[in-house]
């Protein structure tokens, strides 16, 4: 009942927001190219727990902000320390925009009809968008059906730089930055697996 709920809330809204994009049936994607890849960045001010994904292609690494997405940051922490992202799939990749997971239905092949469609059952309930956390290259964001209080587990990173994501701003929270690994990033592809997802908390007097 509840995937049926949730996708025909993400037809109704796609037919409804023509020109707004979502991330669950998202527009094409702006120009062409991916962006090069970068090593690794250096840790923002307020940045806190890192993200650590084990995937197929190697490994990267999201700093979190809990100081602008307190809630989202809580909600996404939560399920990476209940496993939930290991053994999930990405379910979408549109070269040069993003890549996309956060589906539990992508650990079934024989769902793939359904993948982006469904999250963790419990949505955040809160936009926190801010303009101190912009869509850049490597930006983390929380994908929705187009209302973005009812993020939940999926969430996309940007493969470009921002001038191609200010059609998106003030409409997704930003909650975190790839710091390493983003040619890992960059070379996901639709159906790699993501072994496993962990939590490193900042280091002890760390601000």
């Amino acid at each position: 009942m509840k995937r049926a709920v949730w996708m025909m809330t993400t037809v109704l809204l796609v037919a409804a927001s023509a020109g707004r994009p979502s991330l669950a049936q998202a527009p094409a994607a702006r120009g062409r190219g991916a962006a090069p890849a970068q090593a690794a960045t250096p840790r923002s001010p307020g940045a806190r727990a890192v993200i650590v994904f084990e995937t197929v292609k190697g490994t990267f690494e999201v700093e979190t902000y809990p100081n602008e997405a307190p809630k989202s940051v809580e909600h996404i922490l939560a399920l990476v320390k209940r496993n939930f992202y290991n053994g999930l799939r990405v379910h979408r990749v549109e070269p040069g925009f993003v890549i996309q997971f956060g589906d539990p239905q992508t650990r079934d092949m024989t769902k793939r009809d359904r993948w982006g469609t469904a999250g963790s059952g419990r949505s955040i309930g809160v936009a926190e968008i801010s303009p101190k956390r912009p869509h850049k290259l490597g930006a983390v964001a929380l994908a929705h059906a187009g209302d973005p209080r009812g993020a939940d587990s999926q969430m996309y990173i940007a493969l470009n730089g921002p001038a191609r994501y200010g059609h998106m701003e003030g409409d997704y929270t930003v909650f975190g930055q790839v710091i390493s690994g983003m040619d890992v990033v960059q070379k996901l592809q639709i159906t790699d697996v993501i072994r496993r997802a962990t939590v490193k908390e900042p280091a002890r007097g760390a601000k």
